[in-house]
């Protein structure tokens, strides 16, 4: 009965295209769908409609839109279930249509979200059960995968079927994409799935060119078809580049293509892809993240991976083909493209890093002939964007000084000058200095915008430079502190303390200081402004935070960034710091552990980090104990990992060559934990109360209390707690003893009481033994 109805938005969307029709048709707008070579669609992107312009852009592609301005100005915007719109979509920059694979029933729907609601939950009874689910699953989905992957409902289901299947499994997925693959990446729900395949395949490459990898043996109960010997993984993905290489120009600016592109240049490139800085890369941060319980990360996505060279020849490929028909105005447009604008940074970071190194000694024909057997003709992407560089840097009107202002203040195109300004060659990195930034540093940390790329070139700055920077940067102290430029200080401190710069650090300490108060103890509450945190948390929370909130949280997490970094600094920075902490009331303390996850993490790091002053840890803990309770039950789970640093300090110093002190004395952790037991049954209601109680070690508190005991006093890094190999007694070592002996006579005789005392019961003992024996 229900089987042809439409959801109210559906409803809703049906009817904003059918008044967006009748205005088209009205105004006599026809929408153009003769193909468009890439010049036009450069200069599509150089002009955009001013609807798009204002239109709310989300770079992932992941949050709901509406569907009638972005369907009248062309934008990227993929209808659900209208094949005309998606026509006039992909025909105008594509040269084809947009494959529709059909919908699936009703019941093959019902059947895959069933499916999807057990792969999610993972609880099967053993791993060869799952193995046989999803066998069967994959026997259904035959013929099927296309339409799984690009339905709004089951594309879930394929991303979780992806994150389990084995090698014969994905590369069946590629099998059945095979053909269709533009069509897919650049689909709202598809892409999705095309980068699970991609980032999930991607260490079956490396296993295979290593030589240990053997093909799995099919199950006996598989179709004839299943059983065929496969292709290698590599030659997988090269036979998708060959479908994608036609459309990579237009891969770059595409919403949702754009992302497959980066995945596939990271993984050509044997770049790590779990890493932060990485992901930031490859997507948004509001793209909603597809799990599975209990499945690991492979280890190999962590860190670096050996590609064959046929992947590095194919990544300079790419790299050449992708620009090599675009002008230096057309690249200076996508720069500031918010979707081109993340590609562009992959194939900057990776055309300089796969340029060949000049070396010394050899004659610049011999070099150019050397460079040009290796590179592809067309392929260099930094000399494209700063022409001439670092020669043309000093003339105010060459194409590289009109881009580098013109991405300085972007807040796009800023941070393609961050990657230029971290991957750039030496000579290229120091003309930058000495005629953009090293001049006028003081006023560039200032911005808003520029003090991100300033904070990129201090980071490459040598010991003479930082310290000329510094010396710039010190009298605007004032300026940074009162516009909340707390990542430049941070950057300060940091680079000074790596560079050696000991001097330098005394002086920023100094001008922190003075915007402080003039005294060490109001540096946290400046830094973390913990009243403004506790207005905002009695405030009810709205489902969209204001722009005001935005920047207070970040003002929040840069400040306790700066503490931390302090922390971390040996002598008068940690002091002051940690003389701060002390100052601090327990409600302020507790405040901090509970209402923010970044000044939580302040108290974290005070707890593990070593101080001159031998009380700092105990005074800290008393001032934390009268809220042990309300830290526990804590909703932010780092009010919990501020007591969990309690019990993992240990309880006796063990530093001995007095570079700090990190002690909590045993009758501050048996005062906590009496707190905890008092309530118990308050903290087992809870996951993050169980989770306390199991660190405490509640149960042995409870049932066996000289274990607790034993073991909270024995709470020291591993290894100390490791007995040590008894040592060979020296020669003399009598007459050592009788010496030492006659020298502390009174402290023999004071240990060996104590010796006694503490065995009486055992010296009785052994006087009943002798009785018996002798009877």
């Amino acid at each position: 009965m229900g089987k042809n109805r439409k959801s109210k938005r559906q409803l809703i969307r049906d009817e904003k295209r059918a008044k967006q029709r009748e205005r088209d048709l009205a105004n006599g707008n026809v929408v153009d769908e003769d193909v468009k070579d890439e010049d036009e669609a450069i200069e599509d992107i150089a002009e955009p409609n001013a609807k798009r312009q204002r239109r709310s852009y989300n770079e992932g592609g992941d949050s709901k839109q509406g569907g009638n301005n972005d369907a009248a100005a062309g934008a990227d915007y993929i209808p659900l279930d209208d094949g005309e719109n998606n026509k006039a979509r992909n025909g105008g920059h594509l040269g084809l249509e947009r494959e529709f694979f059909g919908m699936l029933a009703d019941e093959e729907q019902e059947y895959f979200r069933h499916a999807d609601e057990l792969l999610e939950l993972n609880d099967f009874p053993t791993a060869e059960d799952r193995d046989i689910f999803l066998q069967n699953v994959y026997k259904e989905a035959r013929g099927k995968e296309l339409k799984l992957a690009s339905s709004q409902s089951c594309s879930r289901l394929m991303e979780r079927l992806i994150l389990l299947s084995n090698t014969r499994q994905k590369k069946h997925l590629f099998e059945a994409f095979a053909g269709h693959f533009i069509s897919l990446v650049t689909h709202r729900f598809a892409g999705h799935c095309c980068e699970k395949l991609f980032l999930q395949s991607a260490p079956i490459v490396t296993m295979e060119l290593s030589g240990d990898y053997t093909e799995p043996e099919p199950e006996p109960d598989t179709d004839e078809e299943d059983k065929k010997p496969q292709a290698s993984m590599e030659d997988m993905f090269l036979l998708t580049l060959d479908e994608l290489e036609e459309h990579l120009s237009f891969l770059l600016s595409d919403r949702y293509g754009s992302h497959a592109l980066r995945v596939l240049l990271l993984i050509l490139s044997g770049r790590p892809l779990d890493q932060v800085a990485t992901k930031s890369l490859l997507q948004s941060r509001k793209k909603e993240h597809i799990t599975v319980e209990g499945t690991l990360t492979d280890e190999l996505s962590s860190q670096a991976r050996a590609v064959p060279s046929s992947f590095m020849a194919a990544t300079q490929k790419i790299i050449a083909d992708s620009t090599a028909n675009l002008n230096a105005t057309a690249l200076r447009v996508m720069a500031k493209h918010p979707t081109a604008n993340p590609a562009l940074q992959v194939l900057l970071e990776l055309d300089v890093a796969l340029a060949p190194k000049r070396k010394p000694g050899k004659k610049e024909e011999e070099q150019a002939d050397a460079s040009a057997e290796n590179v592809v003709p067309g392929g260099n992407l930094l000399e494209k964007l700063v022409p001439g560089a670092p020669g043309s840097f000093s003339d105010a009107t060459s194409a590289a000084t009109e881009f580098v202002n013109s991405m300085l203040y972007d807040p796009i195109g800023s941070r393609l000058l961050e990657t230029l300004i971290t991957h750039c060659p030496g000579k290229i990195f120091k003309g930058l200095h000495q005629h953009f930034f090293g001049p006028r540093i003081g006023s560039l940390v200032r911005n808003d915008i520029a003090s991100y790329p300033a904070i990129r070139v201090l980071s490459r700055l040598s010991k003479e430079d930082l310290v000329d920077a510094v010396d710039k940067i010190i009298p605007e102290m004032p300026k940074l502190f009162a516009g909340g430029r707390y990542n430049v200080i941070k950057t300060l401190f940091e680079r000074c303390q790596v560079r050696n710069a000991t001097d330098k650090i005394h002086s920023l300490l100094q001008a922190l200081v003075a915007q402080c108060g003039g005294d060490w103890k109001h540096l946290v509450p400046k830094l973390c402004p913990l009243s403004d945190v506790e207005e905002d948390s009695d405030k009810p929370k709205d489902k969209f935070q204001q722009q005001e909130a935005k920047n207070k949280t970040a003002l929040l997490s840069h400040g306790s960034q700066v503490v931390i970094t302090l922390l971390g600094i040996p002598g008068t920075p940690a002091k002051a710091i940690q003389a701060s902490l002390l100052n601090l009331s327990p409600e302020q303390l507790l405040r901090m552990a509970t209402c923010s996850g970044a000044t939580a993490n302040i108290l974290v790091k005070a707890l593990e980090t070593p101080s001159q002053n031998p009380n700092f840890h105990k005074v800290l803990v008393a001032n934390l104990l009268p809220n042990t309770v309300e830290l526990a039950k804590a909703s932010l789970h780092k009010g919990q990992d501020v007591l969990n640093a309690i019990i993992s300090a240990p309880s006796k110093s063990t530093a001995e060559d007095g570079s700090g002190v990190v002690a909590v004395p045993f009758h501050l952790k048996e005062n906590c934990m009496s707190k905890l037991a008092e309530h118990e049954y308050e903290l087992r209601e809870t996951w993050l109360g169980r989770n306390v109680w199991r660190t405490w070690k509640g149960d042995l508190w409870n049932h066996r209390r000289h274990d607790w005991v034993r073991w909270a006093k024995e709470t020291d890094p591993e290894d100390a707690r490791v007995s040590s190999a008894p040592k060979p007694k020296a020669k003399g070592g009598e007459k050592t003893a009788v010496k030492s002996g006659m020298l502390g006579g009174a402290n023999k005789v004071g240990i060996a009481g104590a010796g006694r005392l503490g065995t009486h019961k055992d010296g009785a003992n052994s006087d009943k033994k002798r009785k018996r024996k002798s009877s």
